[in-house]
């Protein structure tokens, strides 16, 4: 029999970062639906397709005994978007990915709060040395938080392979050099 590893809880001064639930699954349907989900997925998506993304997500955890948080307010357990490590079968390299599927949710530094507390997780817990990003080159806005948790465009990385989804590589300083993050 297998069982559903032990899945942790990471709190912040706002936010609480957990796995995934079949209960967040509407929410990032409706997320997944909107051009706001553009630099996420590909051009034909529907119900199918979104419910299979997201029983990936959930699966992850099951493969690798991590993966992606869902993070909420530590008042509210309403998901507000995504972020964590993520390392699925073929992916060039271990990444550090977010979404933040509430429109309410954008430009209160709760992506940036959450992607630090799960990539603290990554480095201090699961002991990865090297994490990226992988961002669609149209997307000033991962951009920008990219950039603002200290990754930087590292122009000789390998991206995933997609016929549809082109996107850069942000390296993440490594564990030795970061200062100022949670442990």
């Amino acid at each position: 029999m297998i069982l559903l590893s032990p899945t942790p809880i990471l709190t912040t001064q706002r936010l609480r970062l957990r796995a995934p639930v079949a209960g967040d699954w509407p929410f990032w349907r409706d997320f997944a639906a909107t051009e706001r989900a553009r630099f996420i997925r590909p051009a034909e998506f529907d119900d199918g397709k979104s419910w299979r993304a997201f029983g990936h997500v959930i699966g992850h955890w099951v493969m690798r005994g991590w993966g992606s948080f869902v993070f909420t307010r530590q008042d509210d357990d309403t998901p507000l978007g995504m972020t964590g490590p993520w390392y699925p079968e073929g992916w060039p390299e271990r990444e550090i990915g977010w979404t933040v599927w509430s429109a309410d949710a954008e430009g209160k530094g709760y992506a940036h709060e959450a992607a630090l507390a799960a990539r603290a997780y990554a480095f201090d817990k699961l002991g990865w040395d090297t994490a990226v990003s992988y961002i669609d080159p149209r997307n000033a806005r991962s951009i920008a938080l990219a950039e603002r948790l200290g990754a930087t465009l590292d122009t000789g990385a390998i991206a995933p392979a997609s016929d549809e989804i082109a996107c850069l590589v942000y390296r993440h300083p490594s564990p030795a050099h970061r200062q100022g993050e949670p442990a």
